[in-house]
């Protein structure tokens, strides 16, 4: 293995066997390096090979900037992440986190710490990534002997929700905003409080996810079945009449109609998570 790039002191590029770059960590795994030269493989602590090339090229000019020990927090996060969600994230999040966390661990230090305007949402809507969020405080006050407000695990599950949905952050954002509206549509039509700590209530959170998504990417469920939400509707009255109102607000205020199938499924999560069956 022989060094393509050196990034600092602690960072190379190399190509593997198919001529593909990869970013390959280890304290002073480069230190008085060249290109051409050889790689002390014990000094390697982790490799990287990201898919996406302009993902790549970002995250090595990240790591010009930014110190090893960060990339190293965000790496441990992203793995938690993972185990506790069981889902892919989109390689993005090792540029979006690292150099967020280096943002915001600065702007700590300079007493200029942010409040996040949706940490309340993110609490009730995204309780697996706010918790990750929370793990990845304890990990940065472990590395760095700083500790940073919850706000933070916040914005940190943001940034993981952003890679589960693929999705840029002010999209979720938006998104975040549009789960609450619906879910207040559906409270104050039932007059319920919802228990929050059920799997039908999880399973609405999500399937609200893919929908504000959706409509804010327009796309749409098709027509197929027309047969299924003729049925739903005579079974589940109440329900639709709620889908219906949710159709109503989510055309006016964001000129996105629900086809059938649409209101078909809000109306089957609707009905669990009413009746909390």
């Amino acid at each position: 293995m022989k060094i393509h790039k050196v990034i600092n002191n602690n960072v190379i590029s190399v190509l593997n066997e198919q001529q593909k770059e990869m970013v390959v960590m280890g304290r002073g795994l480069a230190f008085k390096k060249k290109p051409g030269e050889p790689v002390d493989e014990s000094l390697i602590e982790k490799v990287f090979t990201l898919e996406n090339i302009d993902v790549s090229e970002r995250f090595k000019t990240l790591l010009y900037e930014v110190p090893l020990e960060y990339m190293e927090i965000s790496d441990e996060i992203i793995h938690n992440a993972k185990d506790v969600l069981g889902k892919k994230l989109n390689e993005s999040i090792y540029v979006s986190l690292t150099d967020h966390i280096h943002f915001a661990v600065q702007r700590h230090q300079k007493g200029m710490d942010i409040k996040n305007a949706l940490l309340w949402e993110i609490k009730k809507l995204y309780k697996d990534e706010f918790a990750i969020g929370k793990r990845a405080l304890d990990i940065i006050k472990n590395k760095l002997n700083i500790t940073l407000p919850e706000d933070e695990a916040g914005f940190i599950a943001m940034h993981i929700i952003n890679a589960e949905l693929n999705e840029e952050m002010p999209n979720i954002a938006n998104i975040t905003k549009v789960i609450q509206e619906v879910l207040n549509v559906v409270k104050y039509h039932f007059k319920i409080d919802f228990d929050e700590d059920s799997l039908n209530y999880f399973r609405f959170i999500t399937h609200l996810k893919f929908f504000a998504q959706r409509m804010f990417s327009q796309n749409y469920y098709s027509d197929e079945d027309d047969f299924l939400y003729q049925t739903i509707k005579e079974k589940y009255k109440e329900a639709v009449e709620c889908t219906e109102k949710i159709a109503d607000f989510v055309s006016k205020k964001y000129e996105y109609e629900l086809t059938k199938e649409e209101k078909l499924y809000l109306t089957i999560h609707i009905e669990r998570v009413v009746n909390r069956n």
